[in-house]
């Protein structure tokens, strides 16, 4: 599908130009659409638009290509990346931008284009629009979108943290490992993005970008804070895998030193136990008549004097 959006020199909007007047110096400038174009529509890239076969070819390739900027004699190619949906998936927006026309290329739905679209198309005036300014508007949008997904997954470390210590150890490094890959999902498409806005700025061959620069310093300014979000989250998931294995290998540390104080404490018990259970027939001691009482004293003694030497070293807290 192809939508087009014309301005006169008298800066009205005609919806209903055709993709021919591009270069006849009818309108002051086009926004021109491709959503999901069939293989007729693809063909008006080459002929009359007359793009560069391999801006096309990176236009129509089935693989992501990452965010860049090529310069052609009268024209740019921008690739662009948005996130849409609860897996976050990168979907690439292409544009090809000139003083003259905006191109918008896109094989999925995209939410910016249709919102500044219908923005642009519903204006009485559009003086203070050019393709620049629409390009800025959609690059901005496009970036605006990446906060919400950013914040999601900020909500989700969240509630990981406090519910920590409520979880197994399987469930939260499960949940960890699954955030952390969904934050290196977010943080590769957005790093590609804030490279291509600095390549943007720090351009001089973009004169109609350069004069809008506070615009697209702002965008690269939201990019460098998404990308400063996006690492501190990557560090709490790491503190927090840390210091629940810290936790746990002291708990686990903990019940052995326990059971170590009680084993220690029964060693000698057991050793005692163990002699008089040997029954050999000449043990003096098997005929006394209040050896085994004596012998279960001198057993409880020993255990209270251990725990209690045990209790003033501490070795119980």
């Amino acid at each position: 599908m192809i939508r087009i959006l014309a301005i006169t020199n008298q800066n009205e909007i005609i919806d209903d130009a055709s993709i021919d007047d591009v270069f006849r110096s009818k309108y002051k400038w086009m926004w021109i659409d491709f959503h999901q174009p069939n293989e007729q529509e693809i063909k008006l890239l080459s002929n009359p638009l007359a793009f560069h076969p391999l801006a096309i070819e990176d236009c129509i390739y089935d693989s992501l290509q990452r965010p860049k900027l090529d310069y052609y004699d009268d024209y740019l190619f921008l690739i662009t990346h948005s996130l849409t949906g609860e897996n976050h998936q990168k979907q690439e927006v292409n544009f090809f931008l000139s003083n003259e026309f905006i191109v918008t290329y896109h094989n999925n739905e995209s939410k910016e284009i249709n919102t500044i679209f219908a923005e642009c198309a519903q204006q009485n005036s559009v003086e203070n629009w050019n393709p620049y300014f629409v390009f800025y508007r959609v690059l901005d949008q496009i970036v605006d979108e990446y906060f919400p997904v950013v914040y999601a997954l900020e909500d989700i470390i969240g509630t990981i943290e406090e519910q920590s210590r409520k979880q197994s150890m399987d469930t939260l490094l499960d949940e960890l490992f699954e955030i952390r890959h969904e934050l290196l999902v977010v943080r590769n498409s957005i790093n590609p993005m804030k490279e291509l806005l600095y390549r943007i700025l720090n351009s001089h061959r973009l004169l109609g970008i350069q004069e809008r620069s506070k615009y697209f310093s702002d965008i690269y300014d939201h990019l460098l804070t998404l990308v400063e979000i996006i690492d501190n989250n990557r560090e709490i998931t790491v503190d927090l895998r840390e210091s629940y294995l810290s936790y746990n290998s002291h708990q686990t540390n903990r019940i052995m030193q326990i059971l170590t104080l009680i084993t220690t404490i029964f060693m000698p018990l057991t050793l005692i136990a163990g002699i008089y259970g040997m029954n050999f027939e000449y043990m003096p001691e098997l005929t006394f008549q209040y050896g085994y009482f004596i012998i279960l004293g001198m057993m409880l003694f020993i255990g209270i004097t251990m725990f209690v030497l045990f209790k003033k070293k501490g070795w119980f807290k």
